[in-house]
């Protein structure tokens, strides 16, 4: 394991850091200095959510003609049997139209939203197919969002349309004022009228201060907007993708996965050390016993020597299981527990590391496990790529998550996605609930967090 999470980490100490350029950004884009309320009403992302707004009003009324006339007309037949199909091709409708919002949402929105769970028909044949739909939870949340996406988009399209339409108005009324007294017969813009007198916008005092109030509505107008289409990404996300029971089933099958992948890379890792190490070196001790046996009776000195060398690869071999058993599961972390453990893992660390565990009871031996082997690999890389002259080592716990903290004073730029040590290793933790946060700045320190579930 110290291996393969050692490779990846030490390609991400020194290369993985903030860029150094002067006056660029983590990706290296320059930014940008005009403010970001001046910015916004010309950013493409302004337009296009205010195009989503623009759009919403005719397709809400579509989808909600089409939902409220299907669902009435089949709960109105469901005396007879054309009710159901009639029920359950209203909802496959809402289905449907759910994928375009989804669609819409993606490209207008940049709004990423997975594709609910699909249909699980147990049978062939139509009835079984009406059977699904009219018991998925899915289709009636479609439902649900074709009936209440109606006045939201009606109340949206009204609020941004009018910012919209009055901020631009205004805010270039000096450049077709002279429409009024050309075409109009007025002086300018009408600001109140009655019977007796009226109140235009004429003199070069109010036109600038119409401009001016203009330019507050066109700055506005983008953030309004966005306020707006905030609530849009939150109906989409919850009743147009996929429900929290759905995505916890696909979060417990990739960690399902990744437990039984890294099993069979740690079954794998066993037995090539076990060939490559300890085996090997028993098949060639059992060949030097051989050979010293058959010298025994006619050269007893050399058969003493190689005795003797056999003596040392019995240590060596002994090592190596301890070493072995010790990666597997050692013995102090089952017996003395954490504390006891981590400080053995620390003192063989090549830089100080103090060890802080503050823990007023044992977690599951499981999370206790994950808990050791993240701290040791860790330290390891801590030994072979930081660079470092220190480090520290805390263990907490923080009500029900156990905390785990690893700090050196290396060249830093460590980074989860510069290769395959601490991304395995975030595998991991995450295949369990688990989280890696890694803050790593060029130059130092390095600072690695992981959180665990506590579990008794």
């Amino acid at each position: 394991m110290a291996t393969e999470y050692g490779q990846g980490y030490g390609q991400g100490y020194g290369h993985g850091g903030r860029s150094g350029g002067h006056g660029a950004d983590d990706w290296g884009h320059r930014p940008n200095r005009l403010p970001a309320a001046l910015r916004a009403p010309l950013e493409a992302r302004s337009w296009r959510e205010f195009g989503y707004v623009l759009l919403n009003l005719p397709i809400a009324v579509l989808t909600f003609v089409y939902a409220v006339t299907m669902v009435a007309l089949g709960a109105g037949l469901l005396v007879t049997f054309l009710g159901i199909p009639v029920l359950a091709g209203a909802l496959a409708g809402c289905r449907g139209l759910g994928t375009l919002e989804r669609a819409r949402a993606r490209g207008l929105l940049r709004l990423e939203v997975a594709e609910p769970e699909p249909l699980r028909v147990r049978k062939n044949g139509a009835l079984a197919w009406m059977g699904a739909v009219l018991k998925s939870g899915t289709s009636w949340r479609h439902l649900l969002y074709a009936l209440l996406h109606f006045p939201w988009a009606v109340l949206s399209f009204v609020v941004a349309v009018n910012f919209w339409v009055y901020g631009w108005a205004l805010l270039t009324y000096p450049l077709w004022f002279w429409l009024f007294p050309m075409y109009g017969g007025q002086g300018g813009l009408q600001l109140y009228g009655d019977a007796h007198h009226s109140i235009y916008l004429d003199n070069p005092f109010e036109i600038t201060v119409t401009a001016l109030v203009g330019l507050l509505f066109t700055m506005a107008t983008p953030w309004i907007v966005r306020a707006l289409t905030t609530v849009d990404r939150l109906m989409v996300l919850g009743l147009l993708g996929p429900s929290r029971l759905a995505k916890r089933v696909v979060e417990l099958e990739s960690d399902r996965g990744v437990v039984v992948d890294t099993a069979a890379a740690d079954l794998r890792r066993i037995e090539r050390d076990l060939h490559d190490g300890a085996q090997a070196r028993l098949v060639a001790l059992a060949m030097d016993l051989g050979l010293a046996k058959e010298k025994l009776a006619e050269d007893p000195k050399a058969a003493a020597r190689m005795v003797e060398d056999a003596h040392g690869e019995v240590k060596t071999a002994l090592q190596e299981l301890r070493d072995l058993a010790r990666g597997i599961h050692p013995a102090v972390l089952t017996d003395r527990g954490l504390d006891a453990a981590l400080s053995s893992v620390a003192s063989r660390c090549t830089v100080p590391v103090q060890v802080e565990v503050d823990l007023g009871e044992r977690p599951a031996p499981a999370i206790e496990g994950i808990a050791y082997f993240t701290v040791s690999e860790l330290l390891q890389n801590v030994s072979k790529h930081a660079r470092a002259t220190s480090a520290t080592v805390d263990v907490w716990r923080s009500e029900d998550r156990l905390m785990l903290q690893v700090i050196d004073d290396g060249v830093g730029g460590a980074d989860v996605s510069a290769g395959s040590g601490l991304a395995g290793l975030a595998e991991r933790l995450d295949a369990v609930d688990g989280i890696l946060v890694v803050d790593s700045p060029a130059g130092g320190p390095t600072r690695v967090t992981a959180e665990l579930p506590w579990r008794r």
